[in-house]
């Protein structure tokens, strides 16, 4: 897990490669995807970003995202050799992690080279690499895909159980999860995930 997991503030600035994130006076910059820079409001709203500090030698980077697997498939991406972070920005500028994990299951070559920054070696690296972890995410965890973080999963594990004992069925708490999950709001504490959950059944 990323020593900051998120950050709160006011959008001081936003471009489609970085934002700078204002928290009582301290601003921070935050490099990010095209899509993550698509889902921002208006710069002097409030926002709260998912992120990932990239720590290496005397460097260090933060990185935002616009949802959870966002950033699971960018630490796969930062896994693999000769793929760093800038580069697995550039991907996830690139491609929506859905299409891209069903690309890498298929062994799809050509289409994983239309993307910015892939050529034919790094497209079959990053299928050797991922094709098999893909797969069995997809076995263990239809619903969620990429959420491998254990935080993350254990906060998905206390709200389905917090949520099934109030009543409600399994598909209806699978889906609202995967909607909060893809609006970015499944942060913050199981109360404040429930709450967020609980307002969507409604």
């Amino acid at each position: 897990m990323s020593l900051i997991d998120s950050i709160s503030g006011i959008l001081f600035l936003k471009t489609p490669a970085r934002v700078v994130v204002d928290i009582s006076g301290i601003r921070f910059q935050v490099n990010i995807s095209i899509s993550c820079f698509e889902s921002l409001p208006d710069e002097g709203k409030q926002i709260e970003i998912l992120t990932y500090l990239h720590v290496k030698d005397d460097i260090l980077d933060l990185y935002g995202f616009k949802d959870l697997n966002e950033r699971s498939l960018f630490k796969y991406l930062n896994m693999i050799s000769g793929i760093g972070p800038r580069s697995a920005m550039n991907i996830l500028s690139g491609t929506n992690p859905e299409e891209f994990k069903n690309q890498i299951i298929a062994g799809d070559v050509k289409s994983l080279t239309v993307i910015p920054g892939i050529g034919a070696k790094t497209a079959k690296r990053i299928i050797v690499e991922l094709k098999e972890k893909f797969e069995a995410d997809n076995k263990a965890n239809d619903e969620l895909g990429f959420m491998d973080d254990s935080t993350d999963s254990n906060l998905i594990k206390n709200v389905k159980n917090a949520l099934e004992s109030l009543g409600y069925k399994s598909s209806q708490i699978n889906n609202t999860i995967k909607e909060l999950n893809q609006l970015g709001e499944l942060t913050g504490s199981i109360e404040e995930v429930i709450k967020k959950a609980l307002s969507k059944m409604i």
